[in-house]
């Protein structure tokens, strides 16, 4: 594969009125790595093209069905074929794509969670291995300079031994009956078991915490009690969320994740603390992470600073003092992403600080966290062990 030549990708989803689809487009597009060479935009095949149309898709790359993108890739020549294909649905449509594209040996990354069950993590991760194809997940919060910072204060010894992890996701969006009538198109699927899965609040921002804090941390809950609540008047999946977490190296964590907070925007909080010091880190100000030794004075870290760490420089794009955020994470998940696939491209192993990216490892981790959550919140019993693997 050419350095010099942009990795062509198809999307599945992410079409007009699709919040997180324009997201990843233009996460992709900012370090000029990714090309949109072909798309099946959305369930209704005159959505589709319509939507690929405005997008400038060519006539024949632009489909009715993920089925006919998939079908004319493979008619297609290697040198004319797509590289990746990035899926941006609704979550139950996440794994018959994935399996599909992954089996016909096509690079995936998938939105989060990655599918409905662990059964079906389980089969995408064992058709992953089998086809050596790389595949990432968008937990894009693990994409900021600031909390790759935080990994590595961590993993350094920085903080000493863990002992508690704190994660809050609180947003307000839900706080209203914003799904009736059908007019927010969010609200509409992600409040629906059938195409949501099972949990609600827990899967869409609840799966955020519990992969930041495992990135950060490396840390992996042993066991859970949870507890699950619907405060929206007639909705099927939980719309708040709070979890106890025990960690198997003595550690305790806390989870929140409400959607249903009133008057919040995406207050998203990570507090790590261990025998040395406590770190502090919000997606509201994520150009700023602070870090309080036991031993001195609480210190503020900026990104773009030259003392903090190579992984937390590389994620990083314009001189300190201009605020990076969303997109730009969005956009060091898909660079590792791309990285990674040139460098087996090449027959290598790509450098670890450029291959930076949630794979579907985590994803599968995530699926199961999910699951043994809403088994605690089912149960009578405290606590809910975790599967170990």
């Amino acid at each position: 594969m050419s350095r010099e030549r942009k990795l062509r990708y198809a999307m599945v989803g992410g079409g007009h009125g699709a919040f997180i689809g324009a997201v990843h487009r233009k996460a992709m597009a900012l370090d000029g790595q990714f090309e949109l060479v072909a798309g099946a935009l959305s369930s209704s095949p005159e959505r589709a093209r319509e939507s690929g149309a405005a997008l400038g898709l060519a006539d024949d790359r632009n489909h009715g069905s993920w089925q006919d993108l998939l079908d004319d890739e493979l008619r297609r020549s290697p040198e004319e074929r797509i590289d990746l294909v990035s899926i941006v649905t609704p979550n139950h449509v996440h794994h018959p794509v994935a399996l599909a594209f992954v089996q016909a040996g096509f690079h995936v990354v998938c939105d989060k969670p990655l599918v409905h069950t662990g059964e079906q993590a389980d089969e995408l991760a064992a058709a992953v291995r089998r086809a050596g194809t790389v595949f990432g997940v968008t937990y894009n919060y693990t994409g900021y300079p600031m909390v790759r910072e935080a990994r590595h204060l961590v993993r350094s010894g920085a903080l000493g031994t863990l002992r508690k992890i704190a994660v809050e996701y609180n947003q307000g969006w839900l706080a209203a009956a914003v799904e009736q009538g059908g007019a927010n198109k969010q609200a509409d699927w992600r409040l629906d078991p059938l195409r949501s899965g099972k949990a609600g609040t827990m899967a869409d921002i609840g799966s955020h915490a519990e992969n930041l804090a495992a990135t950060v941390t490396g840390l992996h809950p042993q066991a859970l009690c949870a507890d699950l609540t619907t405060f929206g008047a007639g909705r099927r999946l939980d719309d708040d969320a709070q979890l106890l977490l025990r960690y198997a190296e003595g550690a305790r964590g806390i989870i929140v994740a409400s959607q249903v907070a009133a008057g919040l925007e995406n207050d998203l909080r990570l507090q790590v603390s261990g025998t040395l010091g406590t770190l502090i880190w919000r997606q509201e100000d994520p150009n700023q992470l602070i870090h309080a030794p036991v031993d001195g004075p609480r210190r503020i870290l900026t990104r773009g600073s030259p003392w903090l760490s190579e992984s937390a420089r590389r994620a990083g794009r314009i001189p300190s003092g201009h605020p990076e955020a969303f997109i730009e994470a969005f956009a060091n998940v898909y660079l590792g992403v791309a990285a990674d696939i040139r460098a087996r491209a090449e027959g290598r192993v790509a450098d670890p600080l450029d291959a930076d990216y949630p794979t579907v490892e985590d994803g599968v981790r995530g699926v199961r966290f999910i699951e043994r959550t809403l088994a605690s919140a089912e149960s009578d019993r405290k606590w809910t062990r975790l599967d170990p693997r």
